[in-house]
């Protein structure tokens, strides 16, 4: 294996070739180990003088590559003037050149070689067989990217890397394989690819230079780093990654979280956990479960191994792995975190204990997953709660289990409650100027929305003017991501800094 640590390869894209000259220095500042030079993506193919000037003096290690359409590149001209140009990039400065597999040995480059495999319909079924031909080629670095369908995926593509003797590169592309960009580092690969920005990339799932240094930690990254990770669909848009990181940062633990992309369903979220718990050197430790993922965490976990409450709700939010466990489902522990983050929030706005909650009138609008936890909560702590939902049935399924009564969104008009709880979507963004209510009625004085992007929804406006108190789903966020944090780590949470970094990247 390589002794260095694994390089984070930026991917030039230019079209011209003063461009990609630029970009090499672009990329040299933002952190950048080493730059691949897609030469296949300029506006023509450069001649040996115009690469002496690209890849001459360099700032710093370079890749050329010239990728063929067969393998999902641009160029489509005679395969003997592709080859040429590699050899020549190689004599003009490059430190690699980039071959694919399917060119005859005797027809490539005399050069340092990276052999690339690349398959964009999805996992090989003969993965091993393509890693153990590239590891008996006489290229210094193997190279394999694969679509992934679910995470999972992306731990064949560690799990190749760790298999290897030589060097290797090895790629889950595509959102779901993100995590073998980020955990490259942990297991030693040779190199990551990112890109200048995310509009730049030459691969799908590719982030920036910028981002996977600063947001992951790509620097504290090692072999003993701990993993967690937010599961969910969609999932690219969640903050818990950078609130985490940021948090791991702020109390200096070895530790990274990542975003993964799991496919609604039973089966895909059985596939990924059962994954994780065949591999302990992962040292998973934690997940955070979101839509549409919580009820399949409770069934996986077992109600036996989750909190009372959590159990009760029907879903957990927290997943946290008992390093003691190897690897069986026995080591797993559930949680639902939003339940207590949610309440405590509301009562420390109103300035009361949980157990002042009796007897109060609440209105809650939805029977999502957050509704349901809150709504578990208010009945444990004696409040009066009158369930409001577009499918009114499901709305009294939800109600019925905690002795609430339900009604439909077509009798908002007529609420009537001395608290209001949205759980609904409304108001979320990009849809900022919608409210789930035309006007706060009069017997309302405090109004809670659950939403959290924006931080101040309409209905939080309304509400204010209104003269209620109000409660921002910033603080129910916060307080869930401190609870998972805490959890996992038994150590207090740096609260102040979580929540700075939700208000940073909002804007607030």
């Amino acid at each position: 294996m390589d002794s260095r640590p694994t390089r984070l390869i930026c991917a030039l894209t230019s079209a011209s070739l003063e461009d990609m000259r630029a970009g090499l220095a672009a990329a040299a500042r933002d952190g950048a180990d080493v730059a691949e030079c897609r030469l296949d993506l300029l506006d023509r193919l450069p001649d040996r003088e115009e690469l002496e000037i690209l890849l001459g003096d360099a700032p710093l290690e370079t890749i050329a590559t010239c990728r063929p359409v067969r393998q999902g590149g641009r160029y489509d001209g005679p395969e003997d003037r592709r080859l040429a140009v590699l050899a020549d990039a190689a004599d003009a400065g490059a430190t690699w050149v980039d071959v694919e597999s399917d060119v005859p040995p005797a027809q490539r480059p005399q050069a340092r070689t990276i052999l690339s495999h690349h398959d964009f319909a999805g996992c090989p079924a003969d993965l091993d067989r393509i890693a153990a031909d590239l590891e008996a080629s006489p290229a210094e670095v193997n190279k394999i990217a694969f679509t992934a369908a679910g995470p999972e995926d992306a731990l064949r593509a560690l799990d190749v890397v760790r298999a290897c003797r030589k060097p290797t590169i090895a790629s889950a592309m595509g959102e779901p394989g993100f995590l073998s960009r980020v955990l490259a580092r942990k297991v030693g690969a040779f190199g990551v690819f990112a890109a200048l920005s995310r509009q730049s990339g030459s691969a799908a799932g590719q982030v920036s230079v910028q981002e996977i240094r600063q947001l992951y930690r790509w620097d504290a990254i090692g072999p003993r780093t701990q993993c967690f990770g937010v599961i969910g669909c969609p999932v690219g848009h969640s903050m818990s990654p950078a609130i985490h990181n940021a948090a791991f940062g702020a109390a200096g633990l070895d530790a990274v979280y990542v975003p993964l992309l799991i496919q609604p369903g039973a089966e895909a979220f059985d596939r990924f956990l059962d994954a994780l718990l065949a591999r302990p050197w992962l040292d998973w430790r934690g997940l955070s479960v979101t839509i549409p993922h919580k009820e399949n965490a409770l069934r996986y976990v077992g109600p036996a191994r989750c909190d009372g409450l959590a159990a009760a709700i029907g879903a957990v939010n927290t997943v946290t792995f008992e390093p003691a466990g190897c690897g069986e489902r026995s080591s797993l522990r559930g949680d639902n975190t939003d339940y207590a983050a949610a309440i405590d929030a509301l009562c420390q706005t109103m300035s009361i204990t949980r157990d002042d909650l009796a007897g109060r009138t609440v209105a809650l609008l939805g029977a999502g997953g957050a509704a349901r936890a809150i709504l578990a909560a208010l009945h444990r702590h004696g409040a009066r709660t009158v369930v409001y939902n577009r499918t009114v049935e499901r709305g009294r399924r939800l109600a019925r289990e905690f002795g609430a009564q339900a009604v439909g969104l077509d009798e908002l008009d007529r609420l009537q409650a001395q608290i209001i709880i949205n759980c609904t979507p409304i108001g979320m963004h990009p849809n900022c100027d919608a409210s789930p209510l035309e006007s706060i009625p009069r017997t309302a004085g405090v109004v809670f929305d659950t939403i959290y992007n924006p931080i101040r929804t309409r209905l939080i406006t309304q509400a204010e003017q209104a003269g209620c108190l109000t409660v921002s789903g910033l603080d129910m966020f916060v307080n869930q991501a401190v609870a998972q944090f805490v959890r996992w780590t038994a150590r207090p949470a740096p609260r102040d800094t979580m929540r700075q970094v939700v208000l940073d990247r909002l804007g607030g």
